[in-house]
């Protein structure tokens, strides 16, 4: 379909964080085994729920960058390693309970937990791992860092709320669908990348640059997702194509077609999001409107843009591996297919 080429087009393979997970290839294995100690428990649904997603696969982007951006100045302890597997939890709570408010059956290619255990344990595994992170985050002892983090905590849900309050409004501009990314994807990028340098002790500047690589990055990852649900495919992304369509989400390519379209096109996504019409035709119609006013490679270009403000808040630092990887990681969320 001439969706997926458009999208990519400046496509790069997983290469594109292989520097990272180099260097950060040691640090990775403490956090994955402290994921596995965490995550148990004597009740049996606890582990079984949590490493049905723990365990599926995903790259484990953010503690990888929580580790690279410790490594970066000149960290040593094992503090990092405690405080990316409380982002990588705080990201799989986020999907866990995300998934219960979509009512999504698929994540990672696998059923959700939800579709296995139930809304109930899906809820309450979350709220399991939100404990253990934040006693991971007392155990570092930076009040800093915690704050940091708690604060990412409770930002995540406003925009989960906001999220909520947007549902299947086509009045939602662009700032205000920003303003929900920005809250529900960007601030935890943003604190992992930030409590790097926190717990190595780091100026003021070297903290702003991480939060603000962290922020954009986020941006530029969640638009890129946007354009991935109507321009990409299932064995890619690992979950079913359309999925935000199904569920009424309002997207930017959403809103962008919207605001571009005539009456006629306006009252289709009417009836498509608001009132649910929305088979496999009305999501063929909404891709070909996609294209039509350019919603799609719009967005794209959107989050090449908070890619280029990610790049230029780490360009006063002083050269490193860590920095040349966070840098890849950048060109890998903006050109990625999966």
């Amino acid at each position: 379909m001439g969706v997926v080429i458009a999208l990519g087009e400046n496509k790069k393979d997983a290469a594109g964080i292989d520097k990272l997970v180099g260097l950060v290839a040691g640090g990775m294995e403490r956090v994955n085994e402290l994921i596995l100690s965490k995550a148990g428990s004597d009740v049996e649904m606890i582990p079984e729920v949590a490493n049905h997603l723990i365990s599926s696969g995903g790259k484990r982007l953010r503690p990888m960058i929580t580790l690279a951006a410790a490594d970066m100045f000149g960290y040593h302890g094992e503090g990092h390693v405690k405080l990316a597997t409380s982002v990588e939890f705080m990201h799989t709570a986020t999907l866990l309970h995300d998934d219960v408010v979509d009512e999504s059956h698929m994540r990672r290619s696998k059923p959700t937990a939800r579709m296995i255990w139930g809304n109930q344990a899906s809820v309450l595994v979350g709220d399991y791992l939100l404990g253990q992170a934040f006693k991971m985050m007392v155990e570092v002892g930076s009040l800093d860092a915690l704050d940091v983090l708690s604060t990412a905590a409770s930002v995540i849900a406003e925009g989960e709320v906001m999220q909520l309050a947007a549902a299947k409004n086509l009045e939602t501009t662009e700032d205000e669908y920003l303003a929900v990314i920005k809250a529900k994807t960007a601030a935890l990028f943003s604190a992992a990348a930030e409590v790097g340098p926190i717990i190595a002790k780091s100026t003021r500047a070297e903290r702003a640059a991480l939060r603000s690589y962290g922020l954009n990055l986020g941006l530029a990852f969640q638009l890129v997702d946007d354009a991935l649900d109507y321009g990409g495919n299932a064995k890619d992304l690992g979950k079913n194509t359309g999925d935000d369509f199904r569920e009424g989400k309002i997207t930017l390519p959403v809103v962008l077609s919207y605001r571009r379209g005539t009456d006629a096109e306006r009252d289709f996504w009417k009836k498509s999001i608001e009132n649910g019409e929305n088979g496999n035709s009305e999501l063929e119609n909404a891709r070909d409107l996609m294209m039509k006013y350019s919603a799609l490679p719009d967005t794209i270009q959107r989050a090449r843009h908070f890619g280029e403000i990610a790049r230029d808040a780490l360009a006063p630092l002083k050269p490193s591996p860590q920095k040349n990887a966070l840098l890849d990681v950048v060109e890998f969320c903006v050109s990625r297919v999966n």
